[in-house]
């Protein structure tokens, strides 16, 4: 289910210099925003949970998933290199499954490490919160890998769905219609961070079995599709 070789040309596809340039920016951002504030309010628990539910979690981890889960496989299928991936004999989900492990490592690095290090400077650690957002970060970045993957797959418009995703419905609609918040990966990555934080520290909205649930669901079943996805792809260039 893993193949090298692809693997080798997505990284190089999502870690050349412009991708790379555009995922450091965020994390970059993250630990600046942590080093000032931490300079003006001091070591305080909310302030550093707030910091790192509302940039983090809520906006750096689903536009770094966007970048890396779209240009895993979008830019192959625009401009028709994927014809001679496709050539190759490996398996469609195997393509997709490699595709989806570089993904989720790529978006884990740029997002769950910057989390870490922007939590120990807020707090130190204080109430487990850096911690917590990191593991929130970590699950996220799996769902959302496996989610933008497909979009990728489906659509020659993925980073703009992504972004409508990520942008307008968990950060809009996720803060104004609270049912909305129901289907939103960003709450269930909080469920579970909310079990590692102290008490109130991290709030969801989702209860955890749900959330571990819904996660795993969309991993799975967005990953799936995407292999027959794949497959009909290619049995559309052979007609």
């Amino acid at each position: 289910m893993y193949d090298p070789t692809v693997a080798r040309l997505t990284y190089r596809a999502l870690l050349g210099r412009r991708r790379a340039a555009i995922l450091f920016v965020l994390p970059v951002l993250l630990v600046a925003i942590a080093v000032a504030v931490r300079a003006f309010a001091g070591a305080d628990d909310g302030v550093a949970s707030g910091v790192l539910g509302g940039f983090a979690i809520a906006t750096m981890v689903p536009l770094i998933g966007v970048i890396a889960g779209t240009g895993a496989i979008g830019p192959e299928i625009d401009d028709g290199s994927i014809v001679y991936l496709l050539a190759k004999p490996v398996k469609r989900p195997t393509i997709i499954f490699t595709k989806l492990i570089v993904a989720v490592a790529v978006t884990m690095l740029f997002s769950a490490l910057p989390t870490l290090i922007a939590g120990l400077i807020l707090n130190g650690n204080g109430g487990q919160i850096a911690v917590a957002y990191t593991i929130a970060a970590l699950v996220a970045s799996i769902a959302y890998s496996a989610l933008f993957l497909l979009l990728g797959t489906v659509s020659r418009h993925a980073v703009v769905f992504g972004l409508v995703y990520a942008l307008v419905w968990e950060a809009l609609f996720g803060s104004l219609v609270p049912g909305a918040r129901t289907l939103s990966v960003q709450q269930w990555s909080l469920s579970v961070a909310e079990k590692v934080a102290g008490d109130g520290l991290v709030t969801s909205d989702v209860g955890l079995p749900l959330a571990t649930l819904l996660l795993a669901g969309v991993t799975v079943v967005a990953t799936w599709y995407a292999g027959q996805k794949l497959r009909a792809l290619k049995l559309a260039g052979e007609e």
